[in-house]
């Protein structure tokens, strides 16, 4: 699809072409849709992560927790969005070891326990061992500093996924 496509159409085309970029939050794309046109890319990004941040504290731990664990159940029984599915396999992180899947979910568990959300990491030039090595960095943050992480590199995630739709 191509940003003048997205700028012209129909509000519902538009929340229903952008509604996944920011996971399973299709209310960020329908905040945009007064905004419109867009004359980049780079500018309609800037204005879905201004709706984030403007969405408050319960509206941004909702999409924090929207979001699958790395490597976790979900990724193996297959039931991650497509977007997700990609990322985690472009990272290689369905081609685990046991050993290495048992890791993840350990690290998953004393993430989610230690923050109340899943560990969010923009895995595009990742691979497990730098994955690995920024969960048990990012451990060791304040629950603070783990937020503003998460929304960083959720904006991230975004920023990859608009830059793959759009033509």
């Amino acid at each position: 699809m191509t940003l003048d496509e997205l700028n012209d159409a129909a509000p519902e085309t538009f929340v229903k072409a952008l509604g996944g970029i920011f996971e399973h939050s299709p209310w960020v794309a329908e905040a945009v849709v007064p905004l419109r046109p867009f004359a980049s890319v780079e500018l309609l990004h800037a204005a879905m992560t201004g709706a984030v941040d403007k969405a408050g504290q319960v509206a941004q731990l909702g999409l924090i927790r929207a979001h699958p664990d790395l490597a976790g159940k979900a990724a193996r029984q297959g039931s991650l969005t497509a977007h997700s599915t990609s990322e985690q396999k472009g990272a290689g992180l369905d081609r685990l070891t046991d050993a290495e899947f048992d890791e993840f979910h350990q690290l998953n568990d004393g993430y989610q326990r230690r923050f109340g959300f899943p560990f969010i990491l923009a895995v595009r030039g990742h691979d497990k061992h730098s994955i690995l090595a920024a969960f048990r960095t990012r451990l060791q943050n304040n629950a603070g500093e783990e937020v503003a992480e998460a929304l960083r590199q959720i904006a991230l995630i975004a920023r990859f996924r608009l830059d793959d739709l759009i033509v």
